[in-house]
């Protein structure tokens, strides 16, 4: 099993890639991958765009359909605890 220095739940800051010094907290850790989703806490209208949507079909979880925000996942080497801010 691998060990990462993040886990669900941390607020972190992003080190490198397009969402370089964003911070956010992380939804899940993708072992296979070594990737983190995260979930950001205040974007700027045009970084949102950058994010995109994905259509969903009729579902009892969804009975319109329709567009959902995508997540976003980043490298686990491309993150960086918030000091502090690590969940117990």
């Amino acid at each position: 099993m691998k060990k990462y220095h993040v886990k669900k739940g941390d607020k972190i800051v992003v080190n490198a890639g397009s969402w370089k010094n964003e911070e956010a907290k992380i939804i899940a850790v993708l072992t296979k991958k070594d990737r983190v989703v995260l979930e950001f806490s205040n974007l700027s209208p045009q970084k949102r765009e950058l994010i995109g949507k994905r259509s969903v079909k009729k579902s009892k979880l969804n009975p319109n359909g329709g567009l959902v925000d995508r997540s976003v996942s980043v490298h686990v080497s491309n993150v960086t605890p918030v000091e502090g801010q690590k969940s117990e």
